[in-house]
């Protein structure tokens, strides 16, 4: 006899309600020279990851993908549709639901020191790896071209944005974690 995982209603809310933060902060959007624009989309991935945990956060970036490759305008800009999948900025969002599983991941092994901030890294990382990847594939750039495109501006803001996340993150995942009973 096979199980089946059940979400509960707690959960699909969670993971309802931090796909609808990612949409809007994605909108909060800052076009720059090469194509890449600086977002606050890490921001809700990273925030998703910290209270979702990693199996809700990574469910509610693949709800805001499938959202988005239906044509829902809920990337940046407004923008929404397959093609913002494969373009060149692709990567990045494909990357969402691993990096929120990673952090998450981290979440759950705060205990053990050093934990939460190596997974915080991996999962900023892998979206880095992912997303450049793909941005060199797409454009046929070289790597140094991806890493100056899509990184290298991006570090301090980047730091900023997972700090920030993660402190809120944990505040508010502490918070409704008692309330609601979240594990």
């Amino acid at each position: 006899m096979m199980h089946h995982s059940k979400l509960s209603t707690k959960e699909i809310c969670g993971i309802a309600i931090m796909t609808a933060i990612t949409a809007v902060l994605a909108q909060i959007s800052i076009p720059m020279p090469l194509g890449v624009p600086m977002t606050m989309q890490t921001f809700a991935v990273t925030l998703a990851g910290v209270i979702l945990g990693a199996k809700n956060g990574a469910i509610s970036m693949v709800v805001y993908l499938l959202l988005g490759a239906a044509g829902v305008p809920v990337f940046a800009g407004f923008s929404g549709g397959f093609q913002d999948l494969v373009g060149p900025t692709g990567g990045f969002l494909l990357s969402f639901p691993l990096m929120a599983f990673l952090i998450g991941t981290g979440v759950k092994l705060r205990k053990q020191k050093g934990m939460f901030l190596l997974f915080l890294v991996l999962g900023t990382a892998s979206n880095y790896i992912v997303g450049v990847a793909m941005f060199c594939i797409i454009m046929k750039a070289s790597v140094w071209t991806g890493i100056t495109a899509c990184i290298l501006p991006f570090i301090p803001t980047a730091i900023i944005k997972a700090a920030a996340a993660s402190v809120l993150g944990l505040k508010i995942q502490t918070r409704l974690g008692a309330a609601l009973q979240w594990t």
